[in-house]
């Protein structure tokens, strides 16, 4: 009778592998511009160290998601021109790191980013008023674009509305744009109990969710497996946990930045928002470590070594 010889059984794909196809994926597409994936390094990594970084640490740490020296270089001066990074020369070494004002914001866009789940809701909606006349178009634009950073949305022309946000954000803003007499800042809630659900039903139609659903569906698609293999081993490659770990909050915060910031009360149950979140907060937790090692051991900052992060930047996404 002739010999069978040894059966191949199926193998599942190692965390190796699905990382490493992500990466070579984006490092071939690259969807997204240099400059935006430059500043999710930043404010993921860099900023709650708050320290400079070596030019040269910067080119290496994103060369394998396919972005080039000369890229990192054009992409860091565009950034410093527009007032996003400073640069500070030392001998023949350039260290960046972010302005006060690009500090601020992504401070205040961790508060949602790294949150375990939606900010509660306390039932009160804040609406901000911003002057049609007596502003310029450019700070106009320059409104627009801070609250947009904040959270809210625009429900009218001169009219940005949010169920939670931090009015003390919004008051910093004002007083930094030097437009406290152009902007006016309310908390507003139904006139009537009866009044509440459809108040809240009204003002959350000028709210559109179905654009970030559809990025919702791609970017768990893309996530889900690597955190299922993630789970099946006991030893994680640091290199590939940063650059996974890297992509993961630089394409979540590009979806969850460009939504509207609505608390759990507001969304429905099986909002892939929230099953995102989970996802998301479950593989950086698994990754963190490992990438943070291989960080600081390819990273220099002014003074040399990276400090060790502040004790919350250990608890992101946790409750």
């Amino acid at each position: 009778m002739a010999s069978l010889g040894k059966i191949s059984l199926p193998t599942t794909p190692s965390f190796a592998s699905h990382t490493s196809t992500l990466i070579d994926n984006f490092a071939k597409t690259r969807p997204i511009h240099a400059n935006s994936l430059i500043l999710s390094i930043y404010g993921d990594t860099i900023c709650p160290r708050g320290d400079t970084i070596w030019l040269g640490s910067l080119i290496k740490l994103v060369e394998p998601l396919g972005i080039s020296q000369r890229l990192v270089r054009t992409s860091v001066f565009r950034l410093s021109e527009k007032n996003v990074l400073q640069s500070k020369q030392v001998g023949r070494r350039s260290y960046y790191s972010l302005t006060n004002r690009a500090f601020r914001q992504f401070i205040t866009a961790s508060k949602r980013i790294y949150a375990a789940q939606p900010l509660s809701w306390d039932g009160q909606w804040r609406l901000v008023f911003t002057s049609l006349g007596g502003i310029t178009t450019e700070q106009r634009e320059m409104v627009r674009k801070e609250l947009n950073w904040l959270g809210f949305n625009r429900i009218t022309a001169g009219v940005y509305g949010h169920p939670t946000a931090d009015i003390d954000d919004v008051k910093k803003l004002t007083r930094e744009l030097d437009l406290e007499d152009n902007i006016v800042i309310l908390q507003a809630t139904a006139a009537s109990s009866d009044h509440v659900p459809l108040a809240n039903k009204l003002i959350s139609q000028c709210f559109d969710l179905d654009s970030s659903n559809e990025q919702y569906t791609a970017f768990i698609k893309d996530f889900e497996t690597i955190l299922a293999a993630a789970h099946r081993e006991q030893t994680l490659d640091p290199k590939l946990c940063f650059l996974i770990k890297t992509l993961l909050i630089h394409r979540f915060r590009h979806i969850l930045l460009k939504e509207p910031a609505l608390p759990q009360a507001l969304l429905p149950e099986n909002a892939l928002s929230l099953r995102a979140r989970d996802m998301v907060g479950s593989l950086y937790q698994m990754i963190q470590e490992p990438a943070d090692r291989y960080f600081t051991e390819v990273s220099e900052t002014e003074g040399g070594e990276f400090k060790q992060a502040p004790a919350d930047y250990f608890l992101r996404f946790k409750e």
